[in-house]
């Protein structure tokens, strides 16, 4: 099932950026994993949109726990919602 996290970011830019690359190689782990089904930031510095595999809500709130954004306090706030995909074109989505 899917399950996708809106989460609010820290507005310490120098901060986000230093951590940005070991946040996207834990992304890309959970995703070689079949875990992750797309993520990417909001273009506005919100924060961003993660849509997790998972079993349940919290086990998807342990792969958010586990990202380092979250444990270099990065991830301010976050809200899990199950997400089901009625429609997809995936011509529109980066590889």
């Amino acid at each position: 099932m899917k399950f996708a996290a809106i989460i609010a970011y820290s507005q310490d830019k120098a901060k986000v950026d230093a951590i940005r690359p070991v946040h996207r190689q834990y992304l890309s782990k959970l995703k070689d994993e079949g875990k992750l089904a797309i993520s990417g930031p909001f273009t506005d510095n919100y924060g961003a949109l993660i849509v997790y595999e998972a079993e349940t809500a919290e086990q998807a709130e342990s792969y958010l726990k586990g990202d380092p954004f979250h444990a270099n306090g990065i991830f301010l706030e976050w809200k899990i919602r199950p997400w089901n995909v009625v429609i997809c074109n995936p011509g529109l989505l980066p590889s």
